[in-house]
């Protein structure tokens, strides 16, 4: 009897694992490498902590599993793990996750410091915000610089670490809608992690005219060119005419004041089955 009791609780544990792995969802798309300038003429700061290539976003993966899900960012440098007393592996990097699960109730504005909006048809659902910052302070800071109607459907990881030439984060699976991730669709913003930023800025760095120590130039000193040095684009599979389709979905054109006259506009990036 004692045996006949052991060997269903092996199987009842081996048909919960074969269940938790037939849940776990998975999705993968891969990005050009030097494809890092923006809309093609963005340059890095001069400052040696931004190595060539910390800002070359080269894949993004998400797997969710049971409660959690877990986000891989790989870039084109190995991070620099020690800087402006960082405490998580990765220091200039900041990446932003928008999600669309549901078009018809998604938003088209971008997030403060980004400079971007969406095509209605890329709408988003919910944006995860990377950083090296401590959640608490990338809290505070949503709750001051972003919309009433946004916040909401921001989420900041519960943890974060950089290795190697990987960034990763964890979230908790209940902060994103219900259904199936491969069917959604997916961009990736790229940008720098600003310790102090613009007071209307979430945490980003700025991009200029020229380049400074601790600023991208290529762009324009008003607030009209997009924050954003590298982004997900085409079909997601690093195939080099997606260099192109980014350059074309980060174009834009300024008002001689610096405002904005036309304003990048990106859409959404959908897994191949």
């Amino acid at each position: 009897m004692k045996n006949t009791w052991r060997f269903a609780g092996l199987m009842l544990l081996a048909a919960a694992v074969v269940t938790a792995t037939a849940m776990a969802q998975e999705v993968s798309f891969k990005d050009p490498v030097g494809d890092d300038n923006g809309p093609g003429t963005y340059t890095y700061p001069t400052d040696n902590v931004y190595k060539p290539g910390s800002f070359d976003l080269t894949s993004f993966k998400m797997k969710a599993s049971g409660d959690k899900v877990q986000l891989d960012f790989g870039v084109n440098s190995t991070l620099e793990a020690k800087c402006w007393s960082m405490e998580y592996g990765f220091c200039v990097q900041m990446m932003f996750v928008f999600i669309q699960s549901d078009p018809a109730t998604g938003h088209t504005d971008g997030l403060p410091g980004l400079n971007v909006k969406f095509a209605q048809d890329g709408a988003w659902n919910k944006a995860i915000v990377v950083s090296p910052q401590p959640a608490s302070r990338v809290k505070d800071e949503v709750a001051l610089k972003v919309a009433k109607g946004l916040q909401t459907d921001i989420i900041v990881p519960v943890r974060v670490k950089g290795a190697g030439r990987t960034i990763s984060a964890w979230i908790d699976a209940k902060d994103l809608p219900k259904g199936d991730i491969t069917k959604w669709g997916y961009q990736v913003i790229m940008q720098s992690n600003e310790g102090f930023p613009a007071p209307t800025d979430l945490l980003t760095r700025k991009v200029n005219e020229y380049e400074g120590q601790h600023r991208f130039g290529g762009g324009n000193d008003g607030d009209c060119d997009p924050h954003a040095i590298d982004i997900l684009a085409g079909s997601g599979m690093g195939d080099k005419s997606e260099i192109e389709a980014q350059h074309k979905m980060l174009a834009y054109e300024c008002n001689a004041d610096g405002t904005s006259k036309t304003m990048a506009t990106l859409t959404m990036v959908y897994m191949k089955k």
